[in-house]
């Protein structure tokens, strides 16, 4: 999900979609609700509703929605990076004991530094 409520594909969200489908009802059930009451300005609901509702509601969903994915993408990237340095700690004391020679440590971290970049 982008910043602007779109998953990758363009496609909005499913919180974006359900609030576009829940003004369209209401904005047509006010319409015609209150046309079948005799309201000479009913029509007035229309550009209301969808020049007005239902950009500011989608809108807000989508900010909604992006900042919720933008928060779960900021957790994974930090459990990523001390997995890493955890992997890198490790890898200096074997190294400090003498359990690695320079190539082999060389080659881990190397191994540790593309595993990263790939999440």
């Amino acid at each position: 999900m982008n910043a602007n409520g779109f998953d990758m594909d363009g496609d909005p969200g499913p919180l974006v979609g359900l609030v576009a489908s829940t003004v369209t009802v209401l904005t047509l059930a006010v319409a015609f609700g209150a046309m079948a009451l005799g309201v000479e300005a009913f029509w007035v609901a229309f550009p209301v509703g969808f020049g007005g509702v239902m950009p500011l509601a989608t809108g807000l969903a989508a900010y909604a929605s992006s900042g919720d994915q933008a928060h779960d993408d900021t957790v994974g990237d930090d459990a990523a990076e001390e997995d890493a340095e955890s992997a890198l700690s490790t890898l200096r004391e074997r190294y400090a004991r003498g359990e690695l020679d320079e190539g082999e440590l060389e080659e881990r971290v190397e191994t540790v530094l593309a595993t990263e970049d790939r999440k």
